[in-house]
């Protein structure tokens, strides 16, 4: 019974975390232009690196998100995910550590602008928390 809990409870996870992914992904597919103006005010990466991260990753997201939903191909859209997540972590904690005053980056679409900051931090963390725990139950049925 606890195990049946247990697989619902992961299946709620997988299902929101691939919404928050397609939804993030399809808003910086429709505004490349702001999300590579946000990638470039980290000020990590050349102009060359900006341009295709702000391609490829909206795109890498959208399919994670659809791969994990669907089940063809979950192990390596959740591994994808965890290491996005850690990415995101990492460049975050970067901009906060620097001092930077900066929007996220992570939702085009919305009218709210989400700095970075120790909420979008602590989101952050817990997106990544949530990745572990969907891993974990992906990589164990091995």
């Amino acid at each position: 019974m606890q195990n049946k809990i247990w697989n619902k409870f992961i299946l709620v996870l997988k299902w929101l975390v691939a919404v928050i992914f397609i939804f993030a992904g399809v808003s910086k597919i429709l505004n490349p232009d702001v999300f590579a103006r946000d990638i470039d005010n980290y000020r990590i990466f050349s102009y060359f690196l900006v341009t295709i991260i702000a391609i490829v990753l909206p795109w890498l997201e959208v399919l994670c998100g659809v791969f994990l939903i669907f089940g063809k191909w979950q192990k390596g859209a959740a591994v994808t995910l965890l290491i996005l997540a850690f990415m995101f972590l990492v460049a975050i904690s970067s901009a906060m550590a620097r001092g930077l005053d900066i929007t996220c980056g992570c939702f085009t679409m919305t009218t709210e602008v989400t700095k970075v900051g120790y909420l979008r931090l602590a989101e952050d963390m817990i997106l990544f928390g949530i990745i572990i725990l969907i891993n974990f139950k992906i990589l164990s049925k091995i």
